[in-house]
């Protein structure tokens, strides 16, 4: 497949997540339930509409996970990581135009992550813990950590792949019924820096670093444990 379908089906894909996502978290009313199933149920319907295109990372995370196990070149992982910004922040703008039009007025948190007392006072919700910095980001590394696992492992040939989508989103609905009272569930650089940029809680970007890293070093730990747990068959 060339790297330029693969691109527009990252784009696409990661597009969706942020949308169903954060959409849900916006204008839902579900609750932290409903909006981890929407987050579960945006991947399973991506892994099998464009898995067979892109692989369906919609995550620099899983991205970068996949490029320390060895499964892709740092070239492809670094276009990757551009559609999935651009279909992320697309689907954000999109996000705060249906906001605008609906009246609601400053954004606030607008679904960004976040941690500490002044994220649970800016979520205006009680259910969120002010968790500390570090544990925000062990919280992150470790659910990121464990995402990848499960990727690697679902899609690893020598699995049932034909279950790895719905693995894969069933995993990730957990994730956030987790961390969503938490951080509200990054695991995401992608989904984190782009509803970051149209939050009006003056608080959104200046931590926003810590959803990108976190999640970079839990994929970059779970590419490498991987490669123990599994190592690759020598040809």
């Amino acid at each position: 497949m060339k790297i330029q379908n693969k691109m527009m089906a990252e784009c696409l894909g990661t597009f969706w997540l942020v949308l169903g996502g954060c959409g849900t978290a916006l204008f839902g009313h579900v609750g932290f339930l409903g909006v981890a199933i929407a987050f579960g149920l945006t991947v399973i319907a991506m892994a099998y509409g464009i898995g067979h295109v892109s692989g369906a990372h919609l995550n620099p995370a899983v991205s970068f996970g996949v490029w320390i196990n060895g499964r892709m070149s740092i070239k492809e992982m670094l276009l990757y990581w551009v559609a999935q910004f651009v279909g992320a922040i697309i689907a954000s703008a999109i996000l705060l135009v249906i906001w605008n039009a609906a009246g609601l007025g400053e954004t606030g948190v607008f679904a960004a992550n976040g941690f500490g007392a002044d994220f649970q006072a800016a979520t205006g919700n009680d259910d969120y813990q002010a968790i500390s910095m570090g544990g925000a980001f062990l919280v992150e590394a470790l659910l990121t950590f464990i995402f990848l696992i499960v990727i690697l492992g679902a899609t690893d040939e020598r699995s049932n792949t034909k279950a790895a989508g719905l693995a894969i989103g069933l995993t990730l609905t957990l994730i956030h019924l987790i961390s969503i009272p938490l951080t509200n569930t990054s695991v995401n650089p992608a989904r984190s820096l782009s509803q970051a940029l149209f939050a009006s809680w003056d608080g959104a970007l200046p931590q926003v670093w810590l959803f990108i890293v976190a999640p970079l070093v839990g994929a970059a730990l779970a590419g490498l444990c991987y490669k123990c747990i599994a190592p690759a068959k020598k040809k």
